[in-house]
């Protein structure tokens, strides 16, 4: 596999599984009490809180894998089927109102750094992804992209107020659905290619 396509399709997946579209109305819902300031803290936090805890497990989760005996390409069924279901509820607009939260804990860590961002969709894509990976270099550009989807987030949230005010809520929706769309065509990819691994066995 072509390195620059590599850091795409990983930069891509990431991107659609995260879906800062969609977490726009969910994000100025929870820090709506915040001032300016404190909005801008949270967007650092909760992308440091995301990148830290799908970083873990895209690095040991070739342990786990092995303590638990579970193959790549069970893994690449299992989470194409996890990425299915998100992509649906992205469709059938799931997550489109918000529910007023509870603010005795910092927002900025559960839920917006986890689940929101490093939910079970984006911890299992980066684990397939490194798996998929053979090599020092298809490594780093795996965490590269990585580094890269989560910050393109935080410029997301960072400017989440002007962001939602340009594209409205009929825009926000739209982007929405259009990365469920996306989303649910790379989760059937990514069961062919797992059916297609047990196959060849």
């Amino acid at each position: 596999m072509d390195l620059g396509y590599l850091f795409l399709s990983t930069f891509v997946t990431l991107w659609v599984i995260l879906d800062p579209p969609g977490l726009l109305p969910v994000f100025l819902g929870l820090t709506k009490p915040m001032t300016a300031k404190e909005r801008n803290q949270s967007a650092l936090k909760a992308s440091f809180v995301a990148l830290g805890v799908i970083a873990l497990f895209a690095i040991f989760g070739r342990l786990i894998l092995v303590y638990l005996q579970i193959s790549v390409e069970a893994l690449q069924v299992s989470g194409g089927l996890l990425l299915l279901i998100v992509a649906l509820e992205l469709l059938m607009g799931k997550h489109d109102t918000v529910k007023e939260e509870a603010h005795t804990v910092n927002v900025a860590i559960v839920p917006l750094g986890t689940p929101l961002l490093a939910g079970p969709g984006a911890i299992v894509a980066m684990m397939v992804a490194v798996q998929g990976a053979e090599g020092v270099a298809r490594h780093l550009i795996v965490g590269a992209a990585l580094v890269l989807a989560m910050a393109a987030v935080y410029l997301f949230l960072r400017f989440a107020s002007s962001i939602h005010k340009v594209l409205r809520e009929g825009g926000t929706i739209l982007l929405t659905r259009i990365a469920g769309l996306l989303l649910a065509a790379i989760a059937v990819e990514m069961m062919a290619d797992g059916i297609l691994g047990f196959a060849g066995r």
